[in-house]
């Protein structure tokens, strides 16, 4: 059975195992000199190779991974030194064809064996961790809700309950039946009929739509399909269903059930893998450089006003989970509650709330919100997997309880970022309907080379302070 549960698992294993390969070679080296099998100039040199380690890292990756649901430590220690053999060799190789004399075949055996050792123990952890006490949170089931009452809908619940190898928690049932609703499918509630999707897919947290309605009723699917495509919801159809509206397409299997994906939004596996890879391993070192000058932040900030270094605040990220995005504190400790008073000076269009001169702003906070200071601990997040460097900013719980229109919440099927388009197009200058533009654009057009450009683009608009505010 294959789940957008299980491809999260995938991705997250992938982004750790290119992860382990790269510490395992720089720790080997580092470990090579600190005792004294190879000088200061030669583990500098070696260093110099790490994207080659990261490369081979990354073939060994797209391999076939095996699952950790019932996985044995043998199968599991297996691919581990195959993993690791794929990126010994790989190295061996580029020294060979390079005529590269220095690279320590020592180095690299140690590299080998950090790497499968590595490999091993993290999914063992991942093992017990997902399966035995990561799935009794709730929160972390997979939110489905299923089209039709009949017995292939039966079926289909029954067959994701047993086979599934993660929470599964139905949120309702629609069913173009009037007289069903009120009453429930094998415990499950029968929320209403179809036309209800809009109302329900933009209140409660929906991670899928599974349509299991017969070939007669197909004509009553065409506004669950608009819906779903509109909020960027992913949509699945019993597989006998034919001529249906073009989209991403995918074929996956419950049990013996086929089903048809159909997800109105990009999600290409090996691309977001690379993704979240380029977070970590850009996000971590900017991280420890910025100690020192976080810390002096932290001090200012503090000097100047009573109250927290850092503000915390519930943003909605991805397919609408709530998150608390970390922030240095640029306002006084009651701006919120000061919130109410000045809601009237709004001078942004739609649901934000943007003031020039914000009476709430200390004087350290104009500075750090001008050149963008103030946003600099959301890379905590981007650590934890809230967000993204690049991708369409977290909104506030209190904005997007003022969205008008389903297209708007389609930004929640990709994860929030600390930058994208809007940034380095006029930012704060912009309309609320421009900026939504922008990051439909971003979320229909999204590339890795997208991703670089507006990278590239970033540091430049701050130094420039293209509409900051």
């Amino acid at each position: 059975m294959r789940i957008s549960k299980q491809n999260h698992l995938k991705r997250l294993l992938q982004t750790q195992d290119v992860l382990i390969g790269t510490l395992a070679y720089t720790t080997s080296q580092v470990l090579m000199w600190l005792t004294g099998f190879a000088d200061l100039p030669g583990t500098s040199y070696h260093l110099q190779l790490t994207p080659f380690v990261i490369l081979f890292s990354v073939t060994a990756s797209i391999r076939h991974i095996p699952a950790l649901y019932h996985q044995s430590i043998l199968n599991i220690a297996v691919f581990a030194v195959r993993y690791a053999t794929i990126v010994v060799i790989g190295m061996l190789a580029v020294a060979y064809f390079a005529k590269f004399d220095e690279v320590s075949r020592y180095g690299l055996a140690l590299t080998g064996s950090l790497i499968a050792v590595g490999l091993v123990v993290n999914r063992v952890f991942l093992g017990w961790w997902y399966f035995r006490i990561r799935t009794e949170d709730s929160d972390n089931y997979l939110k489905v809700l299923v089209i039709g009452s009949g017995n292939r809908a039966r079926h289909l619940m029954k067959t994701y309950k047993e086979k599934s190898e993660w929470g599964i928690d139905f949120v309702g049932v629609l069913d173009p039946d009037a007289k069903r609703t009120g009453t429930e499918v094998d415990g499950v509630p029968v929320l209403g009929q179809p036309d209800k999707i809009e109302d329900l897919i933009s209140s409660q947290v929906i991670d899928e739509v599974v349509v299991c309605l017969p070939r007669s009723l197909i004509d009553d699917v065409a506004a669950v399909f608009d819906a779903c495509a509109e909020q960027g919801v992913s949509i699945k159809f019993m597989a006998d269903f034919y001529d249906m509206p073009e989209s991403t397409v995918s074929l996956e299997t419950v049990g013996d059930t086929p089903i048809l994906n159909f997800d109105p939004v990009h999600h290409e596996e090996g691309k977001l893998i690379v993704k979240r890879i380029m977070d970590l391993l850009l996000t971590i070192p900017v991280m420890a450089f910025l100690i020192p000058f976080f810390m002096l932040v932290g001090l200012a900030i503090k000097l100047e006003s009573r109250g927290p270094v850092f503000f915390k605040q519930g943003r909605i990220g991805l397919n609408k989970r709530i998150f608390s995005m970390i922030k240095f504190r640029s306002m006084y400790q009651d701006a919120e509650q000061r919130m109410a008073g000045i809601e009237h000076l709004n001078e942004a269009e739609g649901p934000i709330f943007k003031i020039k001169n914000d009476p709430r702003i200390t004087r350290i906070g104009r500075i750090i919100r001008r050149t963008s200071v103030d946003e600099l601990p959301q890379l905590l997040n981007v650590l934890l997997g809230h967000m993204s460097l690049i991708g369409p900013r977290a909104m506030s719980v209190r904005d997007v309880e003022q969205f008008s229109l389903g297209v708007q919440r389609k930004r929640f099927s990709v994860r929030p970022g600390l930058a994208c388009l809007r940034e380095v197009s006029g930012r704060s200058r912009l309309s609320f309907d421009q900026w939504l533009a922008l990051d439909l654009k971003y979320i229909d057009e999204w590339s890795l080379w997208l991703d670089f450009k507006i990278l590239f683009k970033v540091p430049v608009a701050v130094i420039r302070g293209d509409g900051a505010s």
